[in-house]
Order: structure tokens, then C-alpha cells, then sequence
């Protein structure tokens, strides 16, 4: 784990609401605390490839996320994509049966579920942090995403 990384982790954790992080690999050990009050989540990663140890490492997180990490693309567009807070597999509905959270022209607003991540066997809820409406959805349905991945692409309001 390099220092970005470590700093990302950083910033992710006192976003997410946990109070402490341990993640232990074969030679590294790192334990995030916050000043809250304590909630354990414990993180068992094996061992990678050194080819891909530069990849973000998942974490156990709680149930319900806050919101996705909102970020400015850089065209000359106002859009602003909505990227993926964990590492996961993305789902656009709650279940098969269930009608999709979200469409490609939809309005949302701030706080509107967009679609799920699950990450290690937990469904998390990805909320919006900004209004406006959907103009594309970059993922499809069920695929598996990386932390920071473009998910939707949201024109303002």
C-alpha cells in the first residue's frame, strides 16, 4: 500500500461513519481510529500478486454508505460524475423483481439512492450528494466495479 493509497483510506474511513479500520496483509499491518466512539470493522485481505498490489484493497464496511464521492469531469460540460465509493459488485435495483433506482433522464435530487454496491457480502446504498438529472448510466448492471470508478454521469441543476 503506498501513501496515496494510505491517504485515501484515510479520507474514506472518516467519510464512512467507521470509527476503526485494521487491515492486515502478510508483511503490512495499518489501523485507522477515529475520535469517535469506538465500532469495529476488521478487514482479512490475502495476500495479491505484486502486479497487483498498487490496486485499492476492499474494506469491510457498514451497512449503509452516506453518499458516493461526487467529482467534476474534466470536459468542457458542466456534467459531474458520480463515482464508485468501494470496491464491489454493482446492482441498479434492489432486487431482480424490483424496479431500477435510477434512469438515464431521471431527476434526483440530493440524498436519492442511485444504485447498490454490495462489498463483501453487505449492500450498500449509494445516495447522491448533488440534484440535477441523469443523462448516463456507466456501469452495467451486476458488473463489478473498483473504488473510484465512474458510475453516472449527472448534468446539475
Amino acid at each position: 500500500m503506498d501513501i496515496k493509497q494510505i491517504q485515501d483510506l484515510i479520507r474514506f474511513v472518516s467519510k464512512s461513519g467507521v470509527n476503526e479500520v485494521s487491515i492486515e496483509q502478510e508483511n503490512f499491518k495499518i489501523t485507522i481510529k477515529t475520535n469517535d466512539a469506538p465500532t469495529y470493522v476488521n478487514a482479512s485481505i490475502p495476500p495479491q500478486p505484486l502486479a497487483a498490489a498498487s490496486a485499492p484493497q476492499p474494506v469491510s464496511l457498514p451497512v449503509s454508505i452516506p453518499a458516493a464521492e461526487v467529482v467534476a469531469v474534466a470536459d468542457t460540460s458542466n456534467l459531474i460524475t458520480i463515482k464508485s465509493p468501494m470496491i464491489g459488485t454493482f446492482y441498479r435495483s434492489a432486487s431482480p423483481e424490483k424496479p431500477l433506482f435510477v434512469n438515464v433522464g431521471d431527476e434526483i435530487s440530493e440524498g436519492s439512492v442511485l444504485c447498490i454496491i454490495e462489498a463483501m457480502k453487505l449492500f450498500n446504498e449509494i445516495e447522491s450528494e448533488v440534484s440535477g438529472r441523469i443523462v448516463k448510466i456507466l456501469v452495467d448492471n451486476a458488473s463489478p466495479v473498483e473504488y473510484d470508478q465512474p458510475l453516472f454521469l449527472v448534468e446539475p441543476k
